[in-house]
């Protein structure tokens, strides 16, 4: 009892916004059913090749980072909220349109908008949590946020899932529906937070997070580390982009139309793992390097992605699902702390935007060379050949963290200088 005590008192003390935004991310994910089911529904409700489909979900990337581009600089320049509310809730009405229209290819090219829209509104949800969470509690900010997301999503993808099979127009209507929900609690309850912590970062001698003028381009010049960060993460998100399309395709073609529904329970339960073992794991690695652990994330995505390589059995899914989910927790609650505190205050929009559209971009084209490749290799050859890659990239990011340590030693000199 009192260990699951402390594992609940490392959140105390944030804002209560974090708060009311946890609540959203919660009811925001429980509709998350379009995203997951994405694949499928190309494939085998509108009847597109695997490599046709992978080249479309390549295109909405490529437009999706432009967008992020374009987010970013609204929301370093007009504010957070108003960004989130106008295009998500943007991105929500176009789910709901698709819920009217018929399964043809028209309908791809609305389904293709409302991810270019929620791109547009990414930089800004991004830095109103870095503005809203001092250094010292942003892993713990992410890392309840990103809870919340997974509480949502291990309910979302079961019922997305279910609906697939008869109630595609369900699937995208709920969708829709919740986000608009999610985005009411932020319209009522969270203030701005641009520029609201600029007086805190100078009485803490934060010297990495000062102002500063000129372009994203110049700030990042100045900070290679995250550009470096960026590029490891690229290769990331080039791997893990096949649990969204290699899988459920896998999925697909062992259980034919049950496929969705068991991408739903895998969906469900990486969600959980999140729910029961986030805590956990921050507690345990709060006193390690952000990169390191890192590190130790994309070396579990090279076990669990190369296992699936010759597995075809639902236990066995569910086993290594637990294990990338292992390394899914280590990366994503210490990515975006890692990032947020080597960011001016002044660019949390535009950096947070860069990096994510460069290692985005692995996302991007993620499905369309492994929608070839497998299409002209096999499934089997596609998870062994992100095995081996995901091998590599963590031997980077262990290296990163050792440059990481350097940096830290600068800043606090830097910082004694000033004082």
């Amino acid at each position: 009892m009192k260990n699951l005590i402390d594992l609940v008192k490392q959140y105390r003390g944030l804002r209560k916004e974090v708060y009311i935004i946890f609540i959203a991310r919660i009811v925001n994910s429980m509709g998350c059913f379009v995203y997951p089911l994405l694949a499928l529904i190309m494939t085998q409700k509108l009847g597109l090749s695997t490599a046709r489909a992978g080249t479309l979900i390549t295109i909405v990337s490529a437009f999706s980072g432009l967008s992020l581009m374009i987010g970013g600089k609204v929301a370093d320049t007009f504010g957070r909220k108003r960004v989130i509310l106008l295009f998500q809730g943007a991105a929500a009405v176009v789910f709901i349109v698709c819920g009217f229209l018929k399964p043809d290819i028209s309908l791809v090219y609305f389904i293709m908008a409302a991810p270019i829209l929620n791109s547009i509104a990414q930089p800004a949800q991004d830095a109103m949590i870095i503005d809203l969470a001092d250094p010292e509690k942003r892993r713990e900010a992410f890392s309840l946020l990103y809870m919340g997301h997974n509480l949502g999503f291990a309910i979302g993808p079961v019922i997305g899932g279910i609906l697939y099979r008869s109630h595609l127009p369900l699937v995208f209507i709920g969708d829709g529906l919740t986000t608009i929900a999610s985005l009411t609690l932020l319209a009522i309850f969270v203030k701005e937070t641009i520029n609201s912590d600029e007086d805190r970062i100078k009485t803490e001698e934060r010297v990495l997070e000062r102002s500063e003028k000129g372009s994203v381009f110049s700030v990042l010049l100045k900070r290679p580390i995250l550009l470096y960060f960026a590029l490891i993460m690229f290769v990331y998100q080039f791997s893990y982009a096949q649990w969204g399309f290699t899988l459920p395709l896998q999925l697909g073609k062992i259980y034919g139309t049950y496929g969705g529904t068991n991408y739903g329970i895998l969906g469900g339960i990486n969600g959980a793992v999140v729910i029961c073992l986030t805590p956990v794991i921050v507690r345990l690695t709060h006193s390690i390097k952000p990169l390191f652990i890192m590190g130790f994330g994309g070396l579990m995505y090279a076990v669990a992605f190369g296992s699936f390589a010759f597995i075809k059995t639902m236990p066995l899914f569910i086993m290594f699902i637990i294990i990338m989910t292992v390394g899914e927790i280590s990366i994503s609650i210490n990515g975006s702390a890692f990032a947020a505190n080597h960011t001016p205050a002044s660019h949390r929009g535009r950096v947070s935007a860069a990096i994510q559209l460069i290692f985005g971009v692995g996302s991007a084209i993620s499905p369309m060379i492994m929608g070839k490749y497998i299409t002209v290799k096999s499934i089997s050859s596609g998870w062994m050949l992100i095995c081996a890659i995901m091998i590599v990239s963590s031997s980077f990011m262990f290296l990163l963290s050792k440059m990481d340590k350097t940096i830290e030693v600068k800043e606090e000199k830097l910082s004694n200088l000033s004082n």
